[in-house]
């Protein structure tokens, strides 16, 4: 059972928690903005309060190489580690994890290519954005020989997540757009999604609501709403660790590459293209549940918005993502060409609607020669 600390001013139960684990030697992993963090001293007060050698790890860049987790285990080792502890956005709470899942394994083959044997060594993750939902799930990703790979365990749950409202409070504005829309499109994919449960969709409905009464006041800059985002964040994460994303997140890979945008940014061009696409042909339905029944998930969607009927909600979609004024980039045909050809089939199996790569390239060539 995961246990949340909602920092307040003080991180007294983070360092209670770990007093209690008699850690003695605890691994860090950071980005380089780990000293201009508001929690950076607090962090660091680890080892006077609790008597716990921190050892730092930083060798990591955005989209993780899989030679850093490789980097990072070694150092795990050497230092005689017990637990990690993750501050950062997605990209470090991703390497974190996978520190964690392979401080066991066998160092003389590729962690990837191993069965995965999960252990017990304890994961912390404080996360400094609102967004990626890392936080929540099973599911870590790194990059090996230029490929995505997906690592998904559920011994990879953290088991403690330390929410500071205070770390939002002077994130760029574009990494808070970013990791708002990441959230936001976490909820809505999940709420489509062919694996959505009551549950999920609760929870997904919950977030969506969240987002949509709050996302201007935050992006304004209001600090009482950041508490709010950071629990929204979070629960669109709880959302796809039952249902996984779809093809919103899928065709949003390359276009990240491909242009140098974030993983936000992708993700929210990628989904108000696909919105469109999905709602004109709910005739291709793959989901068991049958295409009347997609027909009311966007009906309810479209609600939730505030809309009034299914058309409504590319709108609103529009919309929301326009709020955030993204440069959006062109590209060519040729460009349109290499991202369809890009998204991964198996990738596409959790949307309710089949995506062949002749309608991945007219999704592209609506939301990029617009």
């Amino acid at each position: 059972m995961q246990r949340i600390i909602r920092i307040e001013d003080s991180y007294r139960e983070l360092y209670e928690y770990i007093r209690e684990r008699k850690f003695t030697t605890l691994m860090i992993v950071v980005d380089s903005s780990f000293e201009k963090l508001s929690s950076f001293e607090k962090i660091m007060r680890i080892e006077k309060e609790c008597g716990c050698r921190l050892v730092r790890f930083s060798d990591f860049v955005p989209n993780p190489l899989y030679s850093s987790v490789e980097k990072g285990v070694e150092l795990f080792k050497t230092e005689g580690c017990e637990a990690v502890m993750a501050v950062g956005g997605g990209s470090a709470i991703d390497v974190a994890k996978c520190i964690k899942l392979y401080a066991t394994a066998n160092t003389k083959e590729n962690y990837l290519a191993q069965k995965v044997l999960p252990n017990d060594i304890e994961l912390i993750a404080v996360p400094t954005t609102a967004g990626t939902g890392s936080e929540a799930t099973r599911f870590s990703v790194v990059y090996h020989n230029g490929e995505k790979q997906s690592v998904s365990d559920e011994s990879i749950v953290p088991h403690i997540v330390v929410l500071d409202a205070a770390l939002l409070y002077t994130l760029p504005s574009y990494q808070k757009k970013s990791t708002l829309c990441d959230a936001f499109f976490h909820a809505a994919e999940s709420f489509w999604s062919i694996n959505s449960t009551s549950s999920s969709k609760e929870t997904s409905k919950s977030v969506i609501l969240r987002i949509i009464e709050n996302y201007k006041k935050y992006l304004s800059g209001d600090r009482k709403i950041c508490a709010e985002m950071q629990i929204a964040a979070y629960d669109a994460g709880r959302a796809i660790n039952i249902t996984q994303t779809t093809a919103g997140h899928a065709m949003s890979y390359k276009l990240t590459s491909m242009f140098g945008i974030s993983h936000g940014q992708a993700v929210a061009l990628a989904n108000c293209g696909l919105i469109e696409y999905m709602i004109a042909n709910t005739d291709k339905c793959i989901d068991v549940r049958g295409k009347n029944y997609l027909k009311s998930v966007f009906e309810e969607l479209s609600e939730i918005m505030g809309g009034s009927t299914v058309s409504d909600l590319p709108v609103l979609f529009d919309e929301f993502v326009d709020y955030m004024q993204f440069e959006v980039p062109t590209a060519t045909p040729e460009q349109l060409k290499v991202l369809s050809e890009s998204v991964n089939p198996v990738r596409l199996k959790n949307n309710p609607v089949s995506i062949t790569p002749k309608d991945a390239y007219e999704i592209y060539k609506n939301i990029l020669t617009r």
